[in-house]
């Protein structure tokens, strides 16, 4: 079904490539994405924060195509003694577009709370950063059908305390924590199902601005599966992990969405 909401289809990098190898990739998928056409959707390249540099230098030359830099993540505070950390104004140094803020593995294994969600996104939005916000629940929730309810607090708790015009600013991110590495990934029925659940509380978040909002879908897509995933309601794009490393097996997936 087409909408006016924009696509998108970010590759996340997690952990993965040294420079050579992330150079590699960057430059394959800018000069194969350009070569083919793929301009229906955005495409988001979030890399390392150590490559953001170099890849950030390439994608310089592509001009209006829409091929964005991507970070994986910003520290909750604009600046400070955080050895370790990357504030937001840092990363618009660098012409990053787009920030992930939320992500399952950031939540497990950083203990990100609501409360740092909603500080990343406001140190986002205070340097022109737009963000992809994600969300999910795990296998033992999915299991007790809690899901539903437990993705809503999520967004509630986050996405409530912002003004209307900085919901403009996020994509949301639907990612089944159980289908994330594992090669289990959503059935149509499922991704519909919570997808429509989200855009039911967009709109009532925000009447004038939750139509627009684009949800990506976070769980395993592949070239495969991308097609089915896409034509299902309310996804309008995908969030990409292990089949981003590969540039046929990612731009085989823009190509899916760009198809509809």
């Amino acid at each position: 079904m087409r909408t006016s909401r924009q696509k998108i289809v970010a590759a996340n990098w997690k952990m993965h490539l040294d420079r050579v190898e992330a150079l590699s990739l960057a430059s394959e998928i800018i000069e194969t994405a350009q070569r083919e056409g793929l301009s229906a959707a955005q495409i988001i390249l979030a890399v390392p924060h150590i490559h953001l540099h170099a890849c950030g230098r390439l994608l310089e030359s592509v001009g209006k195509f829409p091929l964005f830099l991507g970070a994986q993540n910003c520290h909750h505070e604009a600046k400070g003694a955080f050895t370790g950390e990357i504030a937001a104004a840092m990363l618009a140094s660098y012409q990053v577009a787009y920030v992930i803020i939320g992500h399952s593995e950031r939540r497990q294994y950083a203990f990100e709370d609501s409360k740092q969600l909603i500080a990343k996104l406001k140190r986002c939005f205070e340097n022109n950063l737009k963000a992809i916000f994600c969300c999910g629940e795990p296998l033992a929730v999915r299991n007790a059908q809690g899901h539903l309810a437990y993705v809503r607090l999520q967004i509630e708790e986050v996405l409530s305390t912002l003004q209307p015009a900085e919901l403009m600013n996020i994509a949301l991110a639907y990612e089944p924590i159980w289908a994330i590495g594992t090669g289990l990934t959503a059935n149509t029925a499922q991704i519909a199902e919570m997808h429509d659940s989200l855009r039911q509380l967009l709109m009532e978040l925000s009447p004038a601005h939750g139509q627009q909002m684009p949800i990506l879908y976070g769980g395993s897509c592949k070239a495969s599966n991308a097609a089915d995933i896409f034509a299902t309601p309310n996804v309008d794009g995908a969030l990409v992990g292990g089949a981003a490393l590969d540039t046929r097996e990612f731009l085989n997936i823009v190509k899916a969405i760009q198809d509809k």
